[in-house]
């Protein structure tokens, strides 16, 4: 608690605000980090950001006919670096280094980690990959509770949920293991 001179009584610390749609639209940067909308809801938008990811790569992955590993760990090694950037800026902008309004990071993630899945995947598995990643998101088992609190800028939002993909992927492949589908998480 603060204490303003002029009062007897400490001040609550002013919190940030939740974005908002004129904030969403303000700025490229605000937009990328915000999953297009997708990080606006006020409870659980890196939930909402993850469900959008899942949608977006399915239409993407349909799209281009499977496009395999590779080139979406292409395509996620580009929208680490802008996404990056984009949560520096939109950080900023909002006061707060790592606004969990902030779900680019999220949508790489699971990019990340639905790749990872053998081709045609059933929705079964990769909505087992969606609660995988989730729980490592929210637990953040070591290192990326550390990372997490350590790394406050644009290159910390997104490295802290990459460590929770990859955890989520080997917790997956562990699991395919023992249930016989050895194999089943490798590069396309």
């Amino acid at each position: 608690m603060r204490r303003d001179p002029a009062s007897p009584t400490p001040t609550a610390p002013t919190l940030p605000t939740a974005p908002t749609l004129r904030f969403l639209l303000a700025s490229p940067a605000h937009f990328i980090a915000l999953g297009c909308g997708s990080g606006l809801p006020r409870v659980a938008p890196g939930t909402f950001g993850t469900l959008f990811g899942w949608l977006v790569f399915a239409l993407v992955d349909h799209a281009l006919g499977g496009a395999g590993l590779r080139a979406w760990l292409a395509a996620c090694a580009a929208c680490f670096v802008i996404g990056a950037w984009a949560a520096q800026r939109t950080g900023t902008a909002l006061g707060v280094a790592d606004s969990g309004h902030i779900v680019v990071d999220e949508i790489v993630a699971i990019w990340i980690v639905l790749a990872s899945l053998p081709p045609g995947a059933s929705w079964l598995l990769q909505a087992g990959a969606f609660g995988a990643f989730r729980a490592f998101d929210i637990v953040k088992p070591p290192p990326i509770r550390t990372l997490d609190e350590r790394l406050k800028n644009g290159w910390g939002v997104m490295v802290d949920d990459l460590v929770a993909a990859l955890y989520a992927i080997v917790a997956l492949g562990v699991i395919l293991h023992l249930t016989g589908a050895a194999g089943a998480i490798a590069i396309k």
